[in-house]
């Protein structure tokens, strides 16, 4: 039996596995009431919220796959286990901010994040802030900012939590948990590894076969069938939290992330090299780590925190030269080390105010090479740099609630790196209550903001340009959100939003006459366009549940700048890989300790060359729709909890593409079984 039906025959016992140790699952949804006092720190903000339970729902998902699923930023990735980057309102990845734990973990080097290293299962908390938001904890974030976090756990005494899945391409993912909580302490560590050959099949459609008769005329031609080249991967991650808690407003804590990863870089399908004839390798070790300490009074709030970020990040490409020897043509190696401090403070005099203040700061080390490149004097060429930057930024912030109905937030922050300072980043924050009996509120933002070129941008050899001007963002957005509900029946969440961006002297790297790349600022960028959110909580009968989220974005992403030169196609353009459209949807439907997923998602036409050049093939990903489903059985007996889950991913079997020449997978399954055992608490 091949395996994939093997998995999918796991897939159909689960579904008529016998009820054993039933527990009714109930929701009891609560009545919303309206006092008109709602939280200080979110006025004004537009902000989506990911919980727990789509975090952690799949282990095998990165925070890649959440974010596509769930939210309306658009990802764009080359699979499973390679680069995924976030794009936030139709700006560049470098433009999403991304903290953890209130440490941010932007790359020095390159400004982003890769989300594919992230498992969805090492974060409890995940909020998005949009656009102006984004100032609200850190600066830069021209499209937005990303926070993720840990939380101690709630539960007291020792807990053990342990999944295994199994899926297409011989995929494996294990998970373990181990807890333990006392009235003081808490700590958590959470071990995850993964690991696939990644050798999943696909027609290439950019290659064709030609049938030829015994006269050598072509009769006929068709797309090969072929596999994932140098995908595979092995991914462990280690987190280790310490909670301690005085009871006396004193809390104590230290979270530590371990990250070791290899993996292959896929080819192109328009590669017509064969495995022996090449190795395409990245490796990464990485080390996070954040103290902090926090003291809560009456009124007053202190936060202090420190942490540090080492990464070690190798690329290495070899060819073979058909002699039984191999040449390195690539020998990269990046070496990233960042100290982090941080002191903040909150101040609530009464009801209607709040203070806040932050100082935070970054010292990067970085050391970038290549031992491999030579000229063509057979000289070793310069590749890479050796640099250090300080980053400062400050904020403070007050906010004012004069009536029931109205809120107000002001914003300052200032930000350092180097020996160069921003300008004062202004923002502000307004909304009000239009309709005490259906939860309506307005909201609106403004701000300015401004982003810094990162250490490659300046100093890679060759290509770095110290010269490059910092990137200048203005933001405005408005929108009304809403919640409806019935006691114990339903609550429905919505809201629509506007928003308009400028960005100028957006940098972009360019060709040069010299044979490299190197950065410029040459746009001009407008971003702008509306996103539509909603969740639908229903409780249909005391057996019976239904939840529903659904989001939309619709993001053009236009370069106003001046042409390059008298050939420059691209001003009035969509910018690359942005899609004007994106929609996702998610069901879950509850029957006692039986629930069953949808996922549905949508993206629009990406255009790969600054033109949107569509006359060949090249000159766009064609659009696609994504649709996912899972089975899930959850059994309670008495030694704990036992889950066992069914997923089949790419239900109907597409043929699609994220980036240009990277097919992704078609059809393909996996079983996940979730183990809790139970203790005797004392």
């Amino acid at each position: 039996m091949k395996k994939k039906d093997l998995i999918l025959l796991y897939f159909i016992l689960i579904t008529l596995m016998p009820v054993a140790g039933q527990n009714k699952w109930s929701l009891k949804i609560p009545e919303v009431t309206i006092n008109g006092r709602r939280p200080m720190k979110e006025i004004g903000t537009q902000e989506t919220k990911l919980d727990s339970v789509v975090l952690q729902e799949v282990i095998g998902y990165s925070m890649s796959d959440v974010l596509s699923q769930n939210s309306t930023v658009y990802i764009k990735q080359y699979g499973r286990a390679t680069l995924s980057t976030a794009s936030f309102r139709g700006t560049s990845p470098s433009h999403t901010q991304v903290t953890w734990n209130g440490i941010k973990i932007n790359s020095p080097m390159l400004g982003m994040v890769d989300f594919s290293t992230i498992p969805s299962y090492f974060i409890d908390n995940a909020t998005l802030l949009h656009g102006t938001s984004s100032v609200n904890i850190t600066g830069g974030g021209l499209g937005g900012a990303i926070s993720l976090s840990n939380q101690p756990i709630k539960n007291n005494g020792l807990n053990l939590q342990y999944i295994q899945g199994i899926s297409s391409f011989e995929t494996t993912d294990e998970f373990l948990r181990l807890t333990y909580g006392s009235k003081h302490w808490h700590t958590s560590t959470r071990i995850a590894y993964s690991s696939s050959p990644n050798q999943y099949k696909y027609r290439n459609y950019s290659k064709k076969e030609y049938i030829y008769d015994a006269n050598h005329n072509i009769t006929g031609s068709y797309y090969p069938t072929e596999r994932n080249k140098s995908g595979d991967f092995h991914d462990l991650h280690i987190l280790q939290e310490i909670y301690y808690d005085t009871k006396k407003g004193d809390k104590f804590g230290l979270a530590a992330w371990y990250m070791n990863s290899h993996r292959g870089v896929p080819m192109l399908n328009v590669d017509y090299k064969e495995d022996a004839e090449y190795s395409n390798k990245k490796n990464e070790s990485t080390f996070r780590s954040v103290l902090f300490w926090n003291k809560s009074k009456e009124h007053l709030n202190t936060k202090v925190k420190a942490g540090y970020i080492h990464t070690n990040l190798g690329y290495d490409y070899t060819r073979s030269l058909g002699n039984g020897t191999e040449a390195n043509m690539i020998h990269s190696r990046s070496y990233v080390n960042s100290l982090f401090g941080e002191l903040g403070t909150d101040y609530y005099p009464n009801n209607n105010w709040a203070f806040n203040a932050n100082l935070s700061t970054y010292q990067h080390f970085v050391k970038s090479k290549d031992k491999n490149i030579i000229t063509q004097d057979g000289n070793k060429a310069i590749v890479g740099y050796d640099k250090a930057r300080i980053e400062l930024s400050g904020y403070i912030s007050a906010k004012w609630q004069p009536t029931e109905r109205l809120g107000t937030s002001i914003v300052l922050r200032q930000d350092r790196y180097g020996n160069n300072w921003t300008p004062i980043i202004p923002a502000a924050f307004f909304d009000y209550v239009l309709s005490k009996r259906g939860n309506i509120i307005a909201k609106a933002s403004i701000s300015r903001n401004y982003h810094f070129p990162t250490l490659n941008d300046l100093y890679f050899l060759p290509g770095g340009n110290p010269d490059l001007k910092t990137e200048r963002g203005f933001t405005y957005d408005g929108g009304i959100e809403f919640t409806i509900s019935k006691k114990e029946r339903y609550v429905l969440k919505g809201s629509v939003t506007w928003f308009d961006s400028y960005i100028n002297n957006w940098i972009v790297w360019l060709p040069t006459f010299k044979g490299f790349w190197s950065p410029k600022n040459v746009k001009q960028v407008h971003a702008y366009g509306t996103e539509i959110k909603s969740n639908l909580k229903m409780q249909i009968s005391d057996e019976w549940h239904l939840d529903i989220d659904g989001n939309f974005a619709w993001t053009p992403s236009i370069n106003h700048g001046d042409p390059v030169n008298w050939a420059d196609a691209s001003i009035g353009k969509q910018l690359v890989y942005i899609p004007k459209y994106s929609s996702a949807i998610t069901g879950r439907l509850s029957w006692q300790n039986w629930h069953f997923t949808y996922k549905w998602a949508y993206y629009s036409e990406r255009y790969t060359t600054s033109s949107n050049e569509t006359a060949t093939k090249i000159g766009r990903v064609l659009p696609y729709f994504m649709n996912d489903i899972s089975i899930e059985k959850e059994i309670s007996m008495h030694w704990g909890r036992l889950t066992v889950k069914g997923l089949i991913n790419n239900l109907f079997n597409e043929e699609y593409e994220s980036v240009l020449s990277h097919p992704m997978p078609r059809i393909n399954y996996g079983i996940m079984i979730d183990i809790r055992p139970t203790w005797k608490k004392d």
